[in-house]
């Protein structure tokens, strides 16, 4: 099971929390192979990687509009339910986050203020792999919409041998408004959104998540001009335990996150030795119960508890490890997720599970992964946006600013910088 680290000096900190890492030297060519491929050869080559890697024989990428159609009836009743009770909670988080535009004064004359754009044409990639990932369609689609994104472009691989995708998947796409479906999957897709093919169009700006090629992939087109959400990795929790926290809601968490594959990592911070105990004990009993139980006891055996008995000391490591995810089920849990600085998205208290935020809370689930969360924040509306800032002048405006630019502009050497200001104030003053 989970391995156990007690007390651990500062010192074997970074050593103790360094994700699992794989070599990408092998990897990027490979990648890359692909995505030049998919440049020259076009449609033509993701047909190839499609029957190479997917093992389907596709007639046609776009998806078929009877299939669209026949989806919704493929569904049961309670999982529709449950699709449009989270498209309505994350629709009421993300609509909160749009932005009034204020004009400033920054002094008497001079105007500025700042506009939201959504970006036209985004690409969307939802993994097939193992689990159809509807809840990502809402996750990035319901932004996307809100931004006022014009083109939402969905990728994802066939599912079988008939070119198939998961109708949830389809489903969960037409209510949140993507406008095109491609069965296309892995670096073939990321590249064909990249670059543009003769049928998939090409995007400014590429979401979701997937394996460590799709990962390549999204960092590679980056390089080249193509904008991506964020480096992201292999998904990760982190629970942070004491007394108050209940032993088999710590190990269902752990649990949900382990499942996702051999490659997630899960870590428990407890404040002592019971805890790691217990939660051991309700790890062994559920994890004997799943469907997924090789995964996630794969993935387990990768993962760690750390005991930390002192609270300052425990905050300290977990804002050094920054997670994707944290779930606080410490006493006084709201203030100490007052002092959280990095992580990815906060679960506060024994009633607040990671899933919830999987699918229905309202905030999102693309989310910083690997320590990105030091420095990223995960997907929002302004993921989608982009802000053009504005000015304008009065004629008293620029007499107001026109010495303080003239004077910086001349000593940067700039004269051409100063002598706009220069010619206008010159004119300005040929007719006071």
């Amino acid at each position: 099971m989970i391995k156990v680290y007690n007390q651990p000096e500062q010192n074997s900190w970074a050593s103790l929390l360094a994700r699992p890492s794989f070599d990408a030297r092998e990897l990027l060519p490979k990648v890359q192979a692909i995505i030049d491929e998919v440049r020259v050869k076009g449609d033509t080559a993701l047909f190839e990687f499609t029957k190479q890697f997917d093992k389907v024989n596709l007639k046609t990428i776009a998806l078929d509009e009877n299939i669209k159609a026949n989806a919704e009836a493929l569904l049961s009743s309670p999982l529709k339910a449950a699709i449009q009770l989270a498209k309505g909670n994350i629709e009421k988080f993300h609509q909160a986050q749009l932005q009034k535009m204020d004009r400033i004064e920054t002094m008497p004359g001079v105007w500025c203020w700042r506009k939201s754009v959504g970006i036209e044409t985004v690409g969307i990639y939802i993994p097939g792999g193992t689990a159809p990932l509807f809840s990502t369609v809402l996750m990035l689609g319901i932004p996307a919409k809100i931004a006022g994104c014009k083109n939402i472009i969905l990728c994802t691989p066939p599912n079988n041998d008939k070119g198939e995708i998961h109708p949830a998947i389809i489903y969960a796409a037409a209510l949140v408004g993507v406008t095109h479906i491609y069965t296309i999957g892995g670096v073939q897709a990321i590249a064909a959104m990249a670059y543009g093919t003769e049928t998939v169009p090409k995007v400014n700006k590429i979401f979701g998540p997937g394996n460590q090629y799709v990962t390549a992939a999204k960092q590679l087109v980056q390089q080249n001009g193509v904008a991506i959400d964020m480096p992201a990795g292999p998904s990760e929790v982190c629970v942070w335990a004491d007394d108050s926290a209940i032993p088999a809601f710590v190990a269902a968490d752990l649990l949900s996150q382990a499942e996702h594959g051999v490659d997630s990592q899960v870590l428990l911070v407890a404040s002592n030795e019971s805890v790691v105990a217990n939660v051991q004990v309700e790890l062994e009993l559920q994890l004997a119960q799943l469907s997924r139980k090789e995964l996630a006891a794969k993935a387990l055996e990768n993962s760690k508890a750390i005991i930390l008995n002192n609270t300052s000391e425990a905050l300290l490591l977990v804002n050094q490890y920054a997670p994707e995810h944290l779930i606080l089920s410490i006493e006084n849990a709201e203030m100490v997720a007052e002092k959280v600085t990095n992580a990815g998205s906060v679960f506060i208290g024994n009633f607040s599970p990671e899933s919830v935020g999987d699918y229905a809370s309202g905030t999102n689930h693309t989310l910083p992964t690997n320590g990105y969360a030091h420095a990223y924040s995960g997907v929002s509306v302004d993921s989608f946006v982009k802000k053009i800032t504005f000015q304008q002048l009065t004629e008293r405006g620029l007499i107001n600013i026109g010495q303080a630019v003239m004077e910086m502009a001349n000593a940067e050497s700039l004269d051409a910088h100063g002598n706009a200001v220069a010619v206008r104030l010159n004119d300005i003053k040929s007719k006071m």
